[in-house]
């Protein structure tokens, strides 16, 4: 089995706060990342979205497409609809090489609402993420005919946040609806990483890697403050900075020999958290990780 190393530009300049980082260039997040010791980029909101301009900037650099972000509508459109909507984010992860589109529905979704709590996230009833998974499944088929893999991204403040909703989800949906496991999401929502790796392993097709600082953690829930503020406030760090049992979830990554993506996504302010310094530890850590586990990185 043999991995690949990737980060997200967010360490760089913030989609859900675009204030964060945005007199940061795109020349300056693939120039860092490619430094830090990266071989590829997730998509953000500076980053061309045809493969005819996208692609040679990321050549230029040494870098691949790894993946991108897609707002999924299941709850409110049909099939027909989301299929139409996701074409042109598909035929540019597919003209780029992307396998995998992180997939996540934020209909409802409060996690890029300062102001708002996270216990006002919406929550939905087994019955409605039944309906959802049904033509999420319908939506990956054609996806995947096309030969790049829905990943659904669990993520904090959606109606799929807790453990409980990712086993509800994969049991509703078909195989080609993949998982997105994200050790910091899943940890947040008081869930254990580790589990639904081991659960679900057959399911997993990309990793997102942050950690969390257990005070922050502890301070956010306290407090039940906005998704953006306990980010601002310092929640998330890179993998190997927090208390995350990476250790143990990449021995069970190898055992399960999982082949894809290990993508640094730990977004803080780039004002506090200098985004090379951050970079180059993630990268280093992911790499000691690999090593640890005896995975093998490919550039």
């Amino acid at each position: 089995m043999s991995v690949r190393i990737g980060i997200n530009p967010l360490t760089w300049t913030n989609d859900d706060l675009p204030t964060l980082g945005a007199e940061t260039s795109l020349e300056t997040c693939l120039t860092e990342g490619k430094q830090a010791g990266f071989s590829g980029f997730e998509l953000g909101q500076k980053f061309p979205r045809t493969p005819e301009v996208l692609g040679p900037i990321l050549k230029a650099h040494g870098l691949d497409l790894v993946s991108g972000w897609f707002s999924g509508e299941l709850l409110t459109r049909s099939v027909e609809e989301e299929i139409e909507a996701i074409k042109p984010h598909l035929h540019l992860l597919k003209s780029l090489g992307a396998k995998a589109m992180v997939y996540c529905e934020v209909t409802g979704c409060i996690h890029g609402q300062i102001e708002t709590p996270l216990s006002h996230r919406p929550i939905i009833s087994e019955e409605k993420i039944a309906e959802m998974s049904k033509k999420l499944t319908q939506v990956a088929d054609y996806c995947l005919s096309e030969g790049v893999q829905i990943a659904y991204h669990h993520h904090m403040g959606t109606v799929i946040e807790s453990q409980h909703e990712v086993d509800l989800l994969m049991k509703h949906t078909g195989p080609s609806v993949g998982l997105l496991l994200d050790t910091g999401h899943m940890t947040f929502a008081g869930g254990n990483p580790l589990e639904v790796q081991a659960k679900h392993a057959d399911r997993i097709i990309h990793v997102h890697c942050k950690d969390l600082r257990p005070e922050i953690l502890k301070d956010a829930k306290n407090r039940d403050i906005s998704f953006l503020n306990a980010m601002l406030n310092g929640v998330f760090t890179v993998p190997g900075d927090g208390f995350i049992d990476y250790s143990s979830l990449f021995k069970q990554l190898k055992a399960s020999n999982y082949s894809g993506w290990l993508v640094v996504e730990a977004e803080q302010d780039p004002a506090v958290a200098h985004p090379l310094t951050y970079a180059t530890m993630g990268a280093n850590n992911l790499k000691a990780l690999c090593a640890e586990s005896g995975i093998d990185i490919v550039q």
